[in-house]
């Protein structure tokens, strides 16, 4: 049931930031190298910048999504000529589901979200994120996919239970 309002509601997509490259250990376990670290707070000083605090964070439990909450966050709250405090800390949910998940397993975490959520913000992983997507505005999706530190803003007016289609209104590579 669609909300009688029509509240504008907001996802952002984030790939995590750059991480090492894979070695002996466990891909689950990767860390952020130097540039993923200061990537990822450039990504939440965008973020502030923009007015795109999350209400709702779905992040993946993996290392480098981890390590990239953690810089976006920083970046949020930065200093005064940054966009000042970031405001109310957000919910956030590390989900073991969202590592390696196809985008209908990453479309059913956004769905949990809660209603009163007017901006979710899923850090993830390729190829699902991208594909997520892809499967929210097929027309605007960039065809070759997020890149490292990649945001993607989606609007719609549909409650996030009932979410099939968010138009891309903005991109952005955060780089430090």
């Amino acid at each position: 049931m669609t909300d009688a309002g029509g509240t504008l509601r907001t996802l952002v997509l984030l790939r995590h930031a750059k991480a090492e490259a894979p070695g002996t250990g466990p891909d689950i376990r990767r860390p952020l190298t130097a540039r993923g670290h200061a990537d990822s707070a450039a990504a939440g000083a965008w973020l502030a910048r923009h007015g795109l605090l999350p209400d709702v964070v779905v992040c993946s439990a993996a290392r480098r999504t981890r390590q990239t909450w953690h810089g976006v966050k920083l970046g949020m709250t930065g200093s005064p000529d940054e966009a000042g405090p970031a405001g109310p800390a957000p919910v956030v949910r590390y989900e073991p589901g969202a590592y390696e998940a196809q985008p209908a397993e990453l479309l059913t975490l956004v769905r949990a979200a809660p209603a009163e959520a007017s901006t979710v913000l899923l850090v993830a992983h390729n190829p699902g994120i991208s594909l997520l997507s892809a499967l929210l505005d097929p027309e605007r999706a960039d065809q070759e996919g997020l890149r490292t530190s990649d945001l993607v803003v989606h609007r719609t007016r549909l409650p996030w239970a009932e979410l099939l289609r968010a138009d891309i209104t903005a991109r952005h590579t955060a780089r430090a």
